[in-house]
């Protein structure tokens, strides 16, 4: 009897250990089937976030709020963009890269590249207030020079700036510059293409559109360009805007004046010079 109550021990326990392991399966499936839900309810609410966050985005971008994308997108939006640089730059002289008066006694000059946004903050800044108030008087002249700081492909930056040059042969270097970073687009998003450049010629007022393709094949505009980046490391110009003033005819001197927006550093500076 001993030795059959053993065994019915044993088979009890053997069966208790078979139930055991099957609770446990049970137990086991049952969680990675709540995991599994757990997991496709988490995915569905990604997917339905996605889609909330694209829609955002997407009314963001029509609505222009939040980009960084400047470029007009209707002719109303372009037409104010043009007739603001035609206000601001009309009945002033211009000569290649230079705007104001050839004799004006002081000279800026402005090192910038056209896709880098701090030149566009302060061409949009600072400078419109500089234009009216002393190179407009014949106080101040301004000389645009190349440096390359913020475009990434070196040939895309020649080509703009020769584009902007060859505008200078008809005395509108000026208005190309500032169409350029009045309608800036954002910073590696390769918004600057053959299409684009072309655009801004055709708004720029009285330009004569087959006189500026011939004129962007000279070759001294680009020898221009490498002069340019020659007096930037003279300089030790680190980045861009970057500035150089004194009188005209005299050694200029490197200006610092630590802001893009306000003009108060710049008024000063002219000031001492004219009163020197």
């Amino acid at each position: 009897m001993s030795t059959v109550e053993g065994d019915d021990e044993q088979d009890l326990t053997r069966k208790q250990r078979r139930e055991q392991a099957r609770a446990q399966r049970r137990e086991l499936e049952e969680a990675e089937a709540a995991s599994a839900k757990r997991r496709t309810r988490l995915t569905q609410l990604g997917i339905v976030a996605g889609i909330v966050v694209a829609i955002i985005v997407a009314i963001i971008l029509a609505t222009g709020g939040g980009s960084k994308t400047a470029i007009p997108k209707n002719s109303t939006e372009v037409n104010a963009t043009v007739g603001e640089v035609t206000s601001l730059l009309q009945g002033i002289p211009q000569s290649g890269n230079t705007l104001g008066n050839p004799n004006a006694p002081v000279t800026l000059q402005y090192f910038g590249d056209l896709e880098c946004p701090v030149c566009k903050a302060f061409t949009l800044g600072a400078l419109p207030s500089l234009i009216q108030s002393y190179v407009r008087s014949g106080k101040l002249k301004i000389e645009y020079h190349a440096m390359e700081t913020a475009t990434r492909e070196p040939a895309t930056f020649n080509t703009q700036q020769i584009a902007a040059l060859a505008a200078g042969k008809q005395k509108k270097a000026w208005h190309y510059l500032e169409l350029f970073y009045h309608q800036q687009g954002e910073e590696d998003s390769g918004y600057v293409t053959e299409s684009y450049l072309q655009n801004l010629a055709r708004q720029v007022p009285g330009l004569n559109f087959a006189a500026w393709s011939a004129a962007r094949n000279d070759p001294a505009l680009a020898t221009s360009i490498t002069s340019d980046a020659q007096a930037a490391n003279v300089n030790a110009f680190r980045g861009t805007p970057s500035f150089l003033i004194g009188k005209t005819g005299g050694t200029l001197q490197k200006f610092e004046p630590n802001t893009q927006t306000e003009t108060g550093p710049y008024s000063a500076a002219i000031e001492k010079l004219l009163k020197g």
